[in-house]
């Protein structure tokens, strides 16, 4: 799938975190990827995120999952909505929406959230930290767009939801399958099913806050530091006063803790480290038995494609002498047949090698490591 007509350039310098857009139906044939007793399926797993929200007159009510299959048909005529977090982790044609979008770097995507909704199901006005693309799936959707909003915009108390509680609407619509709206961070937003059988896919964008940058960064440098790397004052003199921290010992002090900080090339390795951590770190995807470099080298010899873990992350810095590396939380140095490997890895989600990169013993050997911490994999989604 891709979109049709849209002017990318003028997107990004008109629209892209900065005001909402409406686009009606940009595909050249929308299709919906998933269907919704497969939705209420992946809720019922256990290790997938997704929550039950029921509208009972003005007040609604959250259960988190994984749900009891019988749930479904205990849930009346009173509007509800499903909420599945990550179902491109776990459904090929829903991971293919993803590449429309990447025209924003990977290294921002987050995830695709798939909601569910009978008639009047919606989970109320509310504002997000990230930019989202919301591709209507099935059925239509009533969405209304209010201001900006930042942390005093008053809240409704909910024990589990953020729900704004003065929404006033600047733009109204409804969208029907295949329409996408687009909505920047903090932007007040209320979506609410104007039919049955009412999906949407919405393409979330994640951006770190300052506060996790500094909290990540500062205590991975701090743990690198040895005890004996201290405060030191040898040409100290005596003070007028002995209660005062002088002038000279915070500029000696702020120094010192920027000193830590201020390695660009270490923040560069440490980032994208940090940033490719796997979205469920827990959930484990590595083979029964690591593969052993025969095999491997065997098998790209015969031209067997590489298929990329879809709940994987990959990214890569360039830094002399080549490429930084990351896959899911971890780096690999990268020079030469390497470097343009990691590149190639970075493009897409199925990789084919010629016969002079698969006789390179440090491609097998770096292939082979990604084989086995399960970010890769020699067998696609419709392979036994």
């Amino acid at each position: 799938m891709q979109l049709v007509g849209l002017d990318i350039a003028w997107f990004l310098a008109e629209h892209w975190q900065k005001r909402p857009l409406l686009i009606r139906n940009p595909w050249n044939a929308w299709r919906n990827p998933l269907e919704p007793d497969e939705l209420a399926g992946l809720s019922c797993e256990e290790g997938i995120e997704s929550r039950l929200i029921m509208r009972e007159g003005d007040r609604l009510t959250m259960e988190s999952g994984p749900l009891p299959e019988a749930r479904f048909s205990q849930l009346g005529s009173a509007p509800w909505t499903l909420l599945v977090q990550a179902v491109d982790q776990h459904v090929p044609d829903v991971a293919a929406l993803i590449e429309p979008f990447r025209f924003i770097p990977d290294w921002r995507i987050d995830d695709v959230m798939v909601s569910y909704a009978t008639n009047g199901g919606g989970v109320g006005p509310h504002f997000d930290q990230y930019d989202v693309f919301l591709v209507q799936g099935l059925g239509t959707r009533r969405w209304r767009v209010g201001p900006r909003c930042n942390v005093g915009t008053p809240l409704i108390p909910h024990d589990d939801l953020r729900l704004i509680a003065d929404f006033e609407a600047t733009g109204d619509w409804i969208l029907e399958p295949g329409d996408i709206l687009y909505v920047p961070p903090l932007f007040a937003h209320d979506g609410i099913a104007a039919s049955d059988d009412c999906m949407t896919y919405s393409v979330g964008f994640r951006a770190p806050s300052r506060a996790d940058l500094i909290d990540g960064w500062s205590a991975h440098q701090a743990d690198a530091l040895t005890e004996d790397d201290r405060y030191a004052d040898p040409d100290l003199t005596r003070q007028s006063h002995p209660g005062e921290i002088t002038a000279s010992a915070i500029d000696r002090l702020h120094a010192m803790t920027l000193e830590a900080l201020c390695d660009r090339a270490a923040f560069a390795r440490w980032f994208g480290t940090h940033n490719s951590q796997p979205k469920y770190a827990d959930v484990d995807w590595r083979p029964e038995e690591p593969i052993d470099h025969e095999t491997m080298r065997t098998l790209l010899l015969e031209g067997a494609p590489l298929y990329r873990n879809p709940a994987s992350r990959f990214s890569f810095i360039r830094q002399e002498p080549g490429i930084l590396l990351f896959v899911d939380g971890h780096c690999f140095d990268c020079e030469g047949e390497t470097a343009a490997l990691a590149e190639r890895l970075c493009e897409g989600s199925v990789i084919y090698l010629d016969a002079e990169a698969a006789s390179s013993p440090e491609v097998v050997t770096l292939l082979a490591t990604l084989v086995d911490q399960g970010s890769l994999s020699f067998y696609g989604d419709d392979e036994d």
